[in-house]
Protein backbone atom coordinates (compact mmCIF):
# COMPACT_ATOMS: atom_id res chain seq x y z
CA UNK A 1 0.00 0.00 0.00
CA UNK A 2 1.13 3.54 -0.77
CA UNK A 3 2.69 5.18 2.37
CA UNK A 4 0.60 8.33 1.93
CA UNK A 5 -2.56 6.25 1.69
CA UNK A 6 -1.60 4.37 4.87
CA UNK A 7 -1.03 7.64 6.70
CA UNK A 8 -4.42 8.98 5.58
CA UNK A 9 -6.19 5.74 6.56
CA UNK A 10 -4.56 5.86 10.01
CA UNK A 11 -5.79 9.44 10.54
CA UNK A 12 -9.30 8.46 9.47
CA UNK A 13 -9.28 5.55 11.94
CA UNK A 14 -8.14 7.85 14.76
CA UNK A 15 -10.88 10.31 13.84
CA UNK A 16 -13.51 7.56 13.93
CA UNK A 17 -12.38 6.57 17.44
CA UNK A 18 -12.64 10.18 18.61
CA UNK A 19 -16.03 10.70 16.93
CA UNK A 20 -17.42 7.62 18.68
CA UNK A 21 -16.97 9.48 21.98
CA UNK A 22 -17.36 13.17 21.04
CA UNK A 23 -20.83 14.56 20.38
CA UNK A 24 -21.81 18.22 20.18
CA UNK A 25 -25.11 19.67 21.35
CA UNK A 26 -26.53 23.16 20.94
CA UNK A 27 -25.21 24.48 24.27
CA UNK A 28 -21.85 22.68 23.90
CA UNK A 29 -21.09 22.14 20.19
CA UNK A 30 -18.23 20.18 18.68
CA UNK A 31 -15.20 22.30 17.73
CA UNK A 32 -13.94 20.43 14.66
CA UNK A 33 -10.54 20.90 12.99
CA UNK A 34 -9.64 19.87 9.44
CA UNK A 35 -6.17 20.55 8.11
CA UNK A 36 -4.97 20.28 4.53
CA UNK A 37 -1.55 21.15 3.15
CA UNK A 38 -2.52 24.79 2.64
CA UNK A 39 -5.58 25.53 4.77
CA UNK A 40 -7.12 24.90 8.15
CA UNK A 41 -10.89 24.68 8.52
CA UNK A 42 -12.58 25.17 11.88
CA UNK A 43 -16.24 24.52 12.62
CA UNK A 44 -18.64 24.58 15.55
CA UNK A 45 -21.15 21.81 14.92
CA UNK A 46 -24.44 20.90 16.61
CA UNK A 47 -24.58 17.15 16.01
CA UNK A 48 -28.17 16.83 17.32
CA UNK A 49 -29.54 18.98 14.51
CA UNK A 50 -26.70 18.35 12.05
CA UNK A 51 -26.04 22.09 11.67
CA UNK A 52 -22.85 24.08 11.48
CA UNK A 53 -23.09 27.01 13.90
CA UNK A 54 -19.92 28.77 12.78
CA UNK A 55 -17.14 28.05 10.31
CA UNK A 56 -13.76 29.51 9.37
CA UNK A 57 -11.29 28.63 6.62
CA UNK A 58 -7.89 30.25 6.34
CA UNK A 59 -4.27 29.52 5.43
CA UNK A 60 -2.45 27.39 8.00
CA UNK A 61 -0.41 30.29 9.34
CA UNK A 62 -3.64 31.98 10.54
CA UNK A 63 -4.88 29.07 12.67
CA UNK A 64 -4.64 31.07 15.91
CA UNK A 65 -6.73 33.93 14.49
CA UNK A 66 -9.23 31.40 13.16
CA UNK A 67 -9.69 30.02 16.68
CA UNK A 68 -10.26 33.54 18.01
CA UNK A 69 -12.79 34.22 15.23
CA UNK A 70 -14.74 31.02 15.98
CA UNK A 71 -14.79 31.94 19.70
CA UNK A 72 -16.17 35.38 18.81
CA UNK A 73 -18.92 33.80 16.67
CA UNK A 74 -19.72 31.46 19.57
CA UNK A 75 -20.02 34.41 21.96
CA UNK A 76 -22.54 36.05 19.62
CA UNK A 77 -24.63 32.87 19.88
CA UNK A 78 -24.18 32.77 23.71
CA UNK A 79 -22.02 29.64 23.57
CA UNK A 80 -19.23 29.45 26.15
CA UNK A 81 -18.21 25.77 26.04
CA UNK A 82 -17.34 23.36 23.25
CA UNK A 83 -16.05 19.82 22.85
CA UNK A 84 -12.71 19.69 21.03
CA UNK A 85 -12.49 17.33 18.03
CA UNK A 86 -8.93 17.32 16.73
CA UNK A 87 -9.95 15.32 13.66
CA UNK A 88 -7.43 12.53 14.20
CA UNK A 89 -4.49 14.94 14.00
CA UNK A 90 -1.81 15.17 16.69
CA UNK A 91 -2.38 17.98 19.18
CA UNK A 92 0.56 20.18 18.16
CA UNK A 93 1.40 22.83 15.61
CA UNK A 94 -1.54 24.41 13.82
CA UNK A 95 -4.18 22.26 15.55
CA UNK A 96 -2.87 23.39 18.94
CA UNK A 97 -2.73 27.02 17.78
CA UNK A 98 -6.39 26.90 16.71
CA UNK A 99 -7.42 25.50 20.11
CA UNK A 100 -5.36 28.09 22.00
CA UNK A 101 -6.84 30.89 19.89
CA UNK A 102 -10.34 29.68 20.71
CA UNK A 103 -9.49 29.54 24.40
CA UNK A 104 -8.05 33.06 24.31
CA UNK A 105 -11.23 34.21 22.58
CA UNK A 106 -13.26 32.94 25.54
CA UNK A 107 -14.36 29.49 24.43
CA UNK A 108 -13.85 26.73 27.01
CA UNK A 109 -12.63 23.54 25.33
Amino acid sequence: MNPQKQKRQARIQRHKRVRAKVFGIEQKPRFNVFRSNRFIELQLIDDEKGHTIAAWRSPLNEAYHGGEHIAQKAKEQRITKAVFDRGGYAYHGHVKEAAEGARKGGLRL
